[in-house]
């Protein structure tokens, strides 16, 4: 992405039995005709376009599967907790409505809070939710929701969604019913963990709550536990919930709009809510010492898994930190990477190798931005993303901009996606990958914004020290 940011931070401030009988049966008539709408209002799955076949859906989830398998740290199929989280997980989609999806389930033995479901059955629980829950019915809510993910497409369908954005109707109608999986990679369509099309919107995450609540239900859960661990998790916060809230932003009245869900279905004698199995499955998992999201992308970077959209040497970021003090902000960033600007200017922070010329392949750019028509954080963020593409034209957004919180302070989420000033091997750009994230700064006219930059292929293995930047973010 083309670094044109300029000018000075200076500028931004901080008895009678028939009668009876005959009443009784009148109120059932009339429950009959009242009640059945609510007592037996059941989810509906959402649909919606997609290009993508059952069976593609399928192969491409195989397919991201394979990849993630070799790059995280799963726990081995043979391991009690893995056969544990496999059982639950195949009861839970024994009951979930609609196609009957090929599911696996996987454990990844990593310390921060998180579950992801790619396309057409493979799901992913880290052992620090288990670790985290605090009986069977927990974790069955989390699972239950990522079954929902795949019950409702919903990773295929905002990649449908970016694809109609990307082409023209022309090229878009060449695909129906022709089939599209040859054509992923030179989309830059990806669904690999990490990816943009696994991290979903409030709307889906509404839906998949709604969706998982039944299931929880109809598998004999108390599906009350859906909307109390998510709570748990929201209310305790800290660094090992920041990724689970990333790739599951949180929708407003979850808890309200779960339990009137719950409300809604009738009552019935439930499984406990924790089994002795759990309480060996938990022991074990507290016995263990899960791997950081920075230790395993250390492993990665050290292993066959290294940055792959460049062979440049010296991008790969250090797992110790330096601070760096600006006028307006304090950030930490990795000790093998450098700040170019100072701490009155627009900054970029990136490695030596990974600027060239006047483009940022890898690092972060700083900078304030003062909207002209913009009455919110919303407008602004609008108005910025046009200030942007009017420097860069081949500049698009994918999806829509999301409410995050950076150390409590609410901020806009957006994900672009450009032209790599890195060349694959047949000397073609590679499509870039930009994380754009805006804060509103103290004195109420000035924004402040980061855009997180790499290739794409290597953007996975890049987010997770973008993310722990921004967490290190503070504003002065």
């Amino acid at each position: 992405m083309k670094n044109r940011i300029r000018g000075k931070f200076r500028q931004l401030a901080t008895g009678n039995r028939r009668p009876f009988l005959s009443q009784s049966l009148a109120v059932i008539l009339i429950l009959s005709l009242v009640v059945p709408s609510v007592m037996q209002a059941r989810v509906k799955p959402t649909s919606g376009f997609n290009l993508f076949s059952s069976q593609e859906e399928i192969q491409a989830g195989q397919q991201a599967s394979a990849d993630a398998n070799k790059q995280l740290p799963l726990l081995s199929d043979s391991d009690p907790i893995t056969k544990y989280v496999q059982r639950l997980g195949a009861n839970l989609a024994a009951h979930a409505p609609g196609a009957k999806w090929p599911y696996n389930f996987h454990v990844v033995n990593q310390k921060e809070i998180n579950a992801f479901a790619m396309p057409g059955g493979p799901i992913y629980l880290n052992l620090g939710t288990i670790q985290a829950a605090d009986n069977e019915a927990e974790v069955a809510a989390v699972m239950a929701h990522e079954i929902s993910h795949v019950v409702q497409r919903h990773s295929t369908r905002a990649a449908t969604k970016q694809m109609e954005a990307q082409l023209p109707l022309s090229i878009l109608g060449g695909f129906l019913g022709k089939g599209i999986g040859s054509q992923l990679a030179q989309l830059g369509i990806q669904f690999g963990a990490g990816s943009y099309f696994l991290k979903n919107s409030r709307q889906n995450e509404q839906e998949a709550d709604l969706l998982g609540t039944d299931i929880m239900y109809d598998t004999g859960y108390n599906p009350r536990w859906m909307a109390e661990f998510f709570r748990k998790l929201q209310q305790q916060g800290g660094s090992n919930t920041v990724q689970f809230f990333s790739d599951h932003p949180i929708p407003a009245n979850r808890y309200q709009y779960v339990s009137k869900e719950v409300a809604t279905l009738p009552a019935k004698q439930y499984l406990p809510d924790s089994t002795p199995e759990f309480a060996q499955i938990k022991q074990r998992a507290m016995g263990m010492k899960p791997l950081t999201q920075q230790q395993i992308q250390q492993q990665q970077q050290k292993s066959g898994n290294k940055l792959t959209g460049t062979a440049i040497e010296g991008v790969a970021p250090s797992g110790n930190s330096r601070e760096f003090q600006h006028d307006a902000y304090t950030i930490s960033y990795p000790d093998n990477w450098q700040v170019y600007g100072d701490n009155t200017t627009a900054v970029t922070i990136a490695p030596q190798s990974g600027v060239t010329q006047d483009q940022v392949a890898y690092g972060v750019i700083v900078s304030g931005f003062q909207p002209e028509n913009s009455n919110s954080l919303d407008q602004a963020t609008h108005e910025l993303i046009a200030r942007l593409r009017q420097g860069n034209p081949q500049l698009k957004q994918i999806g829509t901009d999301e409410d995050i919180r950076v150390n409590g302070i609410t901020a806009k989420s957006a994900d672009l996606v450009g032209q790599s000033p890195v060349k694959d091997q047949s000397g073609n750009p590679l499509r870039e990958r930009d994380w754009l994230v805006a804060l509103p700064l103290n004195d109420g006219q000035h924004v402040l914004y980061l855009v997180f930059i790499s290739p794409e292929p290597d953007y996975t293995q890049m987010h997770g020290t973008f993310e722990a930047m921004l967490r290190s973010l503070r504003l002065r």
